[in-house]
């Protein structure tokens, strides 16, 4: 880690986007590990209600460093976007536009079923959003309940109904494997997400982190672990499900509709530049990784005294770059190129079934269902080479 000199990095950027996180959230699921808080009042610009102002005076900062063309993608994930007024949301918006130019393709918010009404959709929609990514995670009550999840699977088709008279592109999210989960209950999730009509899916098997509810839980024996051949055995049936309903996966976990696939979770897998705007958030602009201050209160203090609220960074070397690219790319269905790796890894690899044969006649390494349930594998080979 060193410290970050954004001169370095200022000038123009190519292929742009942004990622705006939110960190506030009415309850802390039992498995999230993410940088979220369900105090909505730290005092002053790191409480909830005043958080879209302080948040839009890093943008303004962020706008002296960097000078994209326009923005490809833009995403409010978190936390909870939706924690924050339709107006809060509109109005970083607003300055995410007048400060890098206004979006080509697409402007999503994650958004739990509870946390908006048909208004908010439509106001949002108003501000420019094109789409909704809602945290379904279960059609099943008892795996809701497990997750510590909110919402009522009625919520969720209230939400998906409202967007699609709206005229909006919505996903769902889905988990897998959660303790108590039957495979009838996956199946069912499955089918019922379909049946809303989303153009996308996204479906995740269940890690248990440390320092996580379920984390505790399972230090103490009150649960088991993620069975890893169950995990593997509702991916299949999550694939065997989608792709007959006319879903194609493009990433790993990730199925779309065609033409719906994310552009913003594509600018994230082929290592395209985007910088994070709020506490933690992330970025990537020209081989620089930094990321942000995590607690509410120590990013807004950077901010009241007009210093960006990095706390660190990296500049990867180009072995590091290459190494990003493979464990990044591999990921999404078209692959990688097969440019400098050995006949004899390709073979290894097509062999033990884990990369697709034919591909490698037009120079790609593409993954198998096979091998996208052992894509750390594939990765591990390739990074030897």
């Amino acid at each position: 880690m060193t410290d970050v000199d954004l001169a370095s990095i200022a000038g123009p950027v190519e292929d742009f986007s942004a990622y705006v996180h939110v960190p506030f959230c009415s309850v802390r699921c039992g498995y999230c590990d993410f940088n979220t808080y369900t105090n909505l009042d730290f005092g002053g610009g790191a409480s909830a209600s005043r958080f879209a102002q302080t948040l839009i005076r890093e943008i303004e900062l962020a706008r002296d460093v960097v000078a994209p063309s326009g923005l490809r993608t833009v995403f409010f994930g978190g936390g909870t976007p939706t924690m924050l007024p339709a107006t809060d949301l509109a109005a970083i918006m607003s300055a995410l536009r007048e400060a890098f130019g206004t979006p080509e393709l697409e402007v999503t918010t994650e958004a739990n079923p509870e946390t908006v009404t048909r208004a908010d959709l439509e106001a949002l929609a108003e501000a420019g959003f094109t789409r909704f990514s809602f945290g379904m995670q279960s059609a099943v009550d008892h795996v809701l309940k497990v997750l510590d999840r909110k919402h009522t699977p009625g919520q969720v088709s209230a939400v998906a109904a409202w967007a699609r008279e709206l005229g909006l592109e919505f996903s769902l999210d889905l988990i897998y494997g959660a303790p108590g989960e039957s495979r009838e209950d996956w199946q069912a999730s499955l089918d019922a997400a379909i049946e809303l009509e989303p153009g996308h899916i996204s479906a995740y098997g269940l890690t248990i982190e440390n320092g996580t509810k379920m984390g505790g839980q399972l230090r103490r024996g009150e649960i088991a672990p993620p069975d890893p051949d169950e995990l593997a055995l509702k991916y299949e049936m999550a694939d065997d499900t989608l792709s007959a309903a006319g879903y194609s996966w493009y990433e790993v976990s990730n199925w779309a509709k065609p033409g719906k696939a994310s552009e913003h979770n594509r600018a994230y897998w082929t290592n395209a530049n985007w910088w994070g705007f709020g506490p933690g958030a992330h970025s990537h602009i020209n081989g620089w990784r930094f990321w942000n201050l995590k607690h509410p209160i120590a990013y807004t203090g950077k901010l009241d005294q007009g210093i960006a609220p990095i706390g660190g960074g990296e500049h990867l070397s180009p072995e590091e770059r290459r190494e990003e690219d493979i464990m990044l790319g591999i990921r999404l269905r078209e692959g990688i190129s097969s440019d400098g790796v050995p006949a004899h890894v390709i073979a290894s690899l097509i062999a033990d079934e884990l990369i697709d044969s034919s591909a490698t006649f037009t120079g790609r390494i593409r993954l198998t269902r096979k091998g996208r349930l052992l894509a750390d594998t594939v990765i591990r080979a390739l990074w030897g080479v």
